[in-house]
């Protein structure tokens, strides 16, 4: 059973940093890549970060580049966030996820197999 359980998350003021980390069990698979996303009240889900198991894929969204930095540590099964220079608009749920499917587009939830419980990041102004 493929299971992924987020942690790390908390209050912290603007300018602060964070490290999120999602803890991954039963992944069989070959190949995937590990996902994060974000979910603020009334918004849409909408990716974060991504990256392939190996390490050597990596991506970000827009909003987060040069101040998010993923990462993983294969031999923990554990994927983290780091997350710097945090604003108020970075608050919200974290999500990871994973996929088999390579070829899909990891910007998507719908690209997703899997997902873990969320953790909840809040940034004060």
């Amino acid at each position: 059973e493929v299971q992924l359980v987020e942690s790390g998350g908390g209050l912290v003021q603007a300018g602060g940093s964070l490290r999120l980390s999602c803890a991954t069990s039963g992944l069989t698979f070959d190949d995937y890549r590990i996902g994060w996303f974000r979910q603020a009240p009334g918004k849409e889900r909408e990716a974060v970060s991504c990256i392939r198991r190996t390490g050597s894929w990596i991506q970000y969204a827009d909003s987060v580049k040069g101040r998010f930095t993923i990462s993983s540590d294969n031999a923990k099964n554990t994927v983290y966030l780091q997350m710097n220079s945090l604003k108020p608009e970075d608050t919200a749920v974290y999500y990871c996820a994973v996929t088999r499917r390579l070829w899909a587009a990891w910007g998507f939830s719908r690209s997703y197999d899997y997902w873990g419980q969320g953790t909840q990041v809040t940034v004060s102004s």
